[in-house]
């Protein structure tokens, strides 16, 4: 078994982003390499990775900033091992995560993708659970007991129907991400279509119900920063549109079906409106109920 790569692109808070690197160094298996791409200018960050002293460790800060989506390009180039994981910059991971995943790996080589159990935490790191995530969890997510392999238009129909993924957790073959790539244009649906892509291309994700990763969500997050505005929304409109052209090319006419209806992103718009109201996003509130209602689809 190889090493795990795991790669941070960096930006934002720096405790969060300090917590994160530390439940890095915590975990039970030594063999992972972590690489922190810093995307930002926050002072005294540079001089904190210097100090920590482990050689599994690299840090290096962008001359410019490129973007959610440029830095992840960033961060896959600068990949080495056969796996990595590309974590969220305030997440967690429990000291189980690279022990599992390798695991896993070492029984499943040829694997895609791995999605680890999660663990929901709010900014200040208590476990919850809202609306979207309890969604998630009951309705969209498949049942798991132990490990389930899923692949194709039937894991692509699932992930349509509503997004139970959990990106900066999954652990990915780096030849499969590498031969399809980052899409532009898109950051909060960026995740489902590197995995729609990838099971277009035949790979295949193994699905563990063994909790080994905090995934952190918060106010402050770039999808809950634009929600009252839309905006998510129509990227959303955007991406579910093509998605739905290119999955009937491919011959997979149900997974096209439910991309063009994705109810469960309609059903979220819908959450959204009370607080594009309240913020007086008057030109927010009309997109959500647009997207709400469908007639945005054509």
């Amino acid at each position: 078994m190889t090493t795990l790569d795991i790669m941070l692109p960096y930006y934002g808070n720096v405790a969060l982003m300090q917590a994160a690197v530390r439940s890095v160094l915590a975990q039970s298996d030594p063999n992972w390499r972590l690489t922190v791409v810093d995307d930002g200018k926050e002072p005294d960050v540079p001089g904190w990775f210097a100090e920590l002293g482990d050689e599994r460790v690299s840090y290096q800060r962008n001359e410019q900033n490129l973007g959610v989506t440029g830095n992840y390009r960033k961060c896959l180039g600068l990949v080495r091992e056969q796996h990595f994981v590309m974590m969220g910059t305030d997440d967690i991971m429990l000291p189980n995560y690279v022990e599992t995943a390798r695991a896993i790996l070492k029984d499943n080589p040829d694997i895609g993708m791995v999605q680890p159990g999660v663990q929901v935490i709010d900014g200040d790191g208590t476990p919850t659970e809202g609306l979207v995530d309890q969604a998630k969890k009951r309705i969209y997510a498949p049942k798991v007991q132990g490990r389930k392999l899923m692949s194709g238009e039937e894991l692509a129909i699932s992930l349509l129907r509503g997004n139970w993924l959990f990106f900066p957790s999954i652990c990915w073959r780096t030849e499969a991400v590498k031969a399809v790539g980052f899409r532009d244009n898109l950051e909060v649906t960026q995740d489902l279509a590197l995995v729609i892509d990838l099971l277009q291309t035949g790979e295949q994700m193994m699905i563990t119900d063994k909790v080994t990763f905090q995934y952190r969500r918060h106010a402050v997050s770039i999808s809950s920063a634009q929600a009252f505005t839309g905006v998510r929304f129509e990227e959303a409109n955007r991406f579910f549109r093509d998605v739905a052209d290119r999955l009937d090319a491919h011959g997979w006419s149900r997974a096209a079906k439910a991309s063009r209806l994705h109810l469960s992103s309609r059903i979220h718009a819908l959450t959204m409106v009370p607080g594009a109201v309240k913020n007086r996003h008057s030109e927010g509130t009309r997109t959500l109920l647009r997207h709400v209602a469908g007639t945005d689809r054509y």
